[in-house]
């Protein structure tokens, strides 16, 4: 029980810093989401740190998955879904974070951070330096993407592989190039959010299937 009060007092950290954002920027809505969306990103590796179990991970993501749908319908907390555009991005967010918990929390923890850290470090960024650096730009399924948010994601994405790799003790191979490449396409199919849930669970595919192995 312990070690999910250290979680739940990692997210209030996040939550309290967006909330102190809002009351500086209340305009920049996207840059709010994005703050919520990258801080969560180290919840695996400190959940891992902590001890805690699949099964416990699992009812506690599901938990908070419940409460996302919940606020996604009565905007109690409306700083989460606080976008200009119909979006279920938080809802995939979680749902995604809980399907690669389900396949690789036990079975291959480093391919579960991968996905994960690119979905929240990767899209965040990316969507953080599109948002606020001008460049060139074009509409893909009614999505806005932009050459430096594109450029952004991929050298991100292979950040995260080159890291996690390094960490593991991995050979360095043109699969992690793929899967940086791979990742940042899948981004582009970004319409209600879906990358949230598209692009971790095939980042997470790809880097058991390429690097892994297990």
């Amino acid at each position: 029980m312990l070690n999910f009060v250290f979680i739940l007092i990692y997210i209030f950290i996040i939550f309290f810093i967006s909330i102190i954002y809002k009351r500086f920027n209340p305009n920049n809505k996207e840059t709010l989401r994005k703050i919520i969306h990258i801080g969560i990103g180290p919840l695996i590796p400190l959940a891992k740190f902590l001890g805690i179990d699949q099964i416990s991970a699992l009812y506690f993501t599901g938990l908070i998955s419940l409460l996302t749908f919940i606020n996604y319908q009565s905007k109690l907390f409306p700083t989460i879904e606080d976008v200009d555009r119909k979006s279920y991005g938080t809802l995939f967010y979680c749902l995604s974070l809980f399907i690669l918990i389900y396949l690789y929390w036990n079975k291959d923890p480093t391919s579960l951070m991968a996905g994960f850290f690119i979905m929240t470090f990767g899209d965040g960024f990316a969507g953080l330096i599109g948002k606020n650096f001008q460049s060139k730009s074009w509409f893909f399924l009614n999505q806005k993407k932009s050459f430096f948010g594109t450029i952004t994601m991929f050298i991100t994405s292979l950040i995260v592989i080159f890291g996690l790799s390094y960490f593991q003790k991995y050979s360095l191979s043109i699969n992690m190039i793929t899967i940086a490449f791979i990742s940042t396409v899948i981004e582009q199919f970004s319409i209600f959010g879906i990358d949230n849930l598209i692009v971790p669970i095939s980042a997470a595919f790809c880097f058991n299937y390429f690097i892994t192995g297990l």
